[in-house]
């Protein structure tokens, strides 16, 4: 008997690797401490992609790269962010890269509810989202 293991595609976890970088070096260059928690989404407890620091604010980031207009997450990964977030004392939050129109922070409570989950959307992005100054309160 085989028991077969969902693997996402290594161009995507190359991606998503990359985005997850690319956020890190944003944090870094304007004054925050910022690290990857590698292979968090396989970890048996909950982890975000990204912990960002300064001496005043702590961030738990859920990091996507997203190539379509809308990025759908399970309720699990949101679940498991605010649980991390709560424990560790810090600020949940979602971040989604859209192609070629940057970086978009949101609060896990200004999602979209689906019936499997939870959305962000490039309207609610515009609507509600924050970019990477807004969110670090440049």
């Amino acid at each position: 008997m085989c028991v077969c293991v969902w693997q996402q595609p290594v161009k995507q976890k190359q991606k998503g690797s990359s985005a997850e970088r690319e956020l890190i070096s944003l944090f870094w260059e304007h004054g925050w401490a910022a690290i990857r928690a590698a292979g968090s989404g396989s970890q048996r407890h909950p982890s975000p992609d990204v912990l960002a620091a300064n001496s005043i604010r702590t961030i738990a980031i859920e990091a996507k790269a997203e190539g379509t207009l809308t990025k759908y997450l399970s309720d699990a990964d949101i679940q498991q962010l605010r649980e991390f977030a709560r424990l560790f004392g810090a600020e949940p939050w979602l971040a989604v890269r859209y192609d070629k129109m940057g970086w978009y922070f949101f609060n896990p409570e200004d999602l979209k509810k689906t019936p499997k989950g939870y959305a962000a959307d490039i309207l609610l992005a515009k609507a509600k989202g924050l970019s990477f100054s807004e969110l670090i309160g440049d």
